[in-house]
């Protein structure tokens, strides 16, 4: 007798038999139960895990000799499953769709469908690959399928249930089949080798249900190659072998010379494994699921259900978790995916693999682009910049300075600091900003050394990393006099520049404008109150939610926070300044750009120039 591969030897016959499909079966029992069969079902999901089965199994349970009528488990010894199991069965008919998919074929099934069955309750049509069917086919199938005769049943297999018309799909009993969890891969492959009588580690069976991937079926075929290939003991590193998977100890060294910025570690690690003949796309994609398992790792702990691998491999991907941030492991898991990609269609996969090992290398240097915003706007709202220049400092000296709880208590992440910037006026957050820089400086740096800035790349990075030398102590009451004055000075210089920047916004509005020249204007808090010498209806009519929005606009892009404005009727006409006005509207928009104190910043930092401004303003 020809020997019979353990994925059709160990094919289960019955409803209990079927691993990690309990939704289906047990739906499948109770309408048999309940005699509630439908005429049409449809079995989607991933490959290798039980649609085709299923169908065979409901078809041994609606045809079985057993009982007079349906049962809930097949016998699996009358002659109809018999029959049915061995595939020869005359009324249940199993076609290949992928090659009967013309309308031609389907028109023969219809007639065909029209006899009743030769010896069993019900003439049963598998199609297998359904989703292949074309659209005329279907079409041709349609009627049949929605009023069928009592004696037939249509069950369809299909991997892209998507491609199916959603006419077909109304019709039909749709049961979406789920991906073998790998506990239960694990679980079946045991019992496999122990009836088989072959010993096996659990480390291999654990390296084979992994590269099952959720699939039953390419578990049980790697697994009869890996029995193939071994004399008499499944061990971890035959497996391995077998597979092509790199050796599970290089990934994580990969990502120790990752978090230690070291290039020459990476390069000579993968010149080892181009070597020994792992292939780099196989490579790529061990370390992209190594990435992943990482990040849940991190987010969610290793010991979540979320992490479908075994003990030793949570003990690994743990370890990485804690050498890197979810900022930075999300990071270097888009840039493997990103290279993963591009491995199959480039011609030097060696060098494409290397450079993007080289990238997460690199990426460890990266300073968020919102921390430089943050720093540009609250040095834009401060004094000019007499400090010396930053000193860059790689995180993995900044990991070895640090303590592992407190330094990272004490960081914030730019997202959290440019959003109280945002929230607060710009003198409150200058001088936040300042005081959260020396605690977070003294905090990372015990020595004190504050002769120079100290900006952290990275994740590691606070939200604020500039220092400014403590001030000389001055008289308390002289600094609470030019204090007050500084404040009223520059409440009123905001008010002015505000009146001038909603007058030049709103242009356009001749009116309205002749309105608010004459104003008494003046800022409370978050609202900006322009009293005006006009009637509450004028003000209805030309002070429109149109006009309230771009003043409310332009008012609090100037302020940097949410300004509100108002308009109150009793005010006297007010002496406007029109040469002033006008040599703000005169004002180019380059040399308005070119004033900006963040353009300037920003400038500065990057050396970067103006090539194009655009004034929306400008535009109809």
């Amino acid at each position: 007798m020809s020997y019979q591969v353990l994925a059709r030897k160990y094919r289960p016959q019955k409803f209990s038999d079927v691993i990690g499909q309990e939704h289906v079966t047990r739906t499948l029992q109770n309408a048999i139960a309940q005699e509630r069969i439908a005429h049409g079902y449809i079995f989607s999901g991933h490959r290798g895990i039980g649609k085709t089965t299923v169908a065979r199994i409901l078809a041994m349970a609606v045809n079985c000799r057993s009982a007079e009528g349906p049962v809930a488990e097949p016998c699996g010894v009358c002659d109809s499953c018999t029959e049915i199991r061995a595939g020869n069965a005359v009324d249940v008919i199993e076609i290949d769709a992928a090659t009967n998919r013309g309308i031609d074929e389907i028109r023969e099934l219809r007639e065909a469908a029209r006899y009743r069955p030769a010896r069993d309750r019900f003439k049963i049509y598998i199609l297998d690959e359904a989703h292949q069917i074309t659209d005329a086919a279907f079409n041709a199938l349609l009627k049949t399928l929605e009023e069928p005769p009592g004696h037939v049943i249509f069950m369809m297999a299909t991997t892209q249930p998507e491609d199916i018309p959603q006419t077909i799909r109304s019709r039909c009993q749709h049961f979406s089949f789920r991906a073998v969890k790998f506990e239960d891969i694990m679980g079946r492959l045991r019992d496999i080798v122990t009836k088989e009588k072959i010993p096996a580690d659990e480390d291999a069976l654990a390296l084979l249900a992994e590269a099952g991937d959720g699939s039953m079926r390419d578990a049980l075929s790697i697994l009869d190659q890996a029995i193939a290939s071994t004399a008499d003991h499944l061990t971890l590193d035959s497996v391995r072998s077998l597979i092509g998977s790199a050796p599970a100890g290089a990934l994580e060294t990969v990502m120790q010379a990752v978090a230690e910025s070291s290039s020459e570690k990476i390069l000579v690690l993968v010149d080892e494994l181009i070597g020994e003949g792992h292939s780099p796309t196989h490579f790529a994609r061990q370390l992209v699921r190594f990435l992943r398992n990482a990040t849940v790792a991190k987010i969610a702990g290793k010991d979540s259900a979320l992490l479908q691998i075994s003990s030793d491999e949570r003990a690994r991907v743990g370890r990485i978790a804690d050498l890197f941030s979810e900022e930075d492991l999300t990071r270097h898991l888009q840039i493997m995916l990103r290279t993963h990609g591009e491995l199959g269609y480039r011609q030097e996969q060696r060098f494409h693999l290397e450079l993007g090992l080289l990238k997460m290398t690199h990426a460890q240097r990266l300073l968020p682009i919102e921390q430089l915003l943050s720093d540009a706007a609250a040095s834009a709202s401060g004094p000019p910049r007499t400090t010396p220049r930053p000193v860059l400092t790689s995180p993995t000296e900044v990991r070895r300075s640090e303590p592992p709880a407190s330094a990272r208590s004490n960081s914030v992440s730019p997202f959290a600091a440019d959003s109280a910037r945002k929230g607060s006026p710009k003198a409150e957050a200058s001088g936040d900003a300042a005081a959260f820089a020396d605690k977070s400086v003294r905090a990372t740096h015990p020595s004190g050394a504050t002769s120079a800035n100290v900006v952290i790349m990275g994740s590691a990075a606070p939200a604020v990393a500039e220092l400014s030398p403590e001030p000389d102590p001055q008289p308390a009451a002289p600094t609470e006099v030019k204090s007050e004055l500084r404040t009223e000075a520059r409440v009123e210089a905001n008010t002015e520049s505000l009146r001038d920047a909603i007058l030049d916004a709103l242009r356009n509005q001749q009116m309205l404008v002749s309105i608010l020249e004459n104003a008494e204007w003046r800022l409370e808090g978050s609202s900006l109150i322009a009293k005006v010498a006009a009637s509450s209806t004028m003000i209805e009519m030309s002070f429109t939610a149109d006009a309230r929005r771009i003043a409310g606009a332009a008012a609090s892009g100037l302020a940097a926070r949410p300004i509100k404005m108002l308009l109150e009727p009793g005010g006297t006409p007010q002496v406007s300044s029109p040469p002033r006005r006008a040599a703000t509207l005169n004002g180019s928009a380059r040399s308005r750009a070119e004033q900006d104190p963040i353009v300037q910043r920003m400038k500065e930092k990057f050396g970067a120039e103006i090539r194009t401004v655009i004034d929306y303003r400008e535009k109809p």
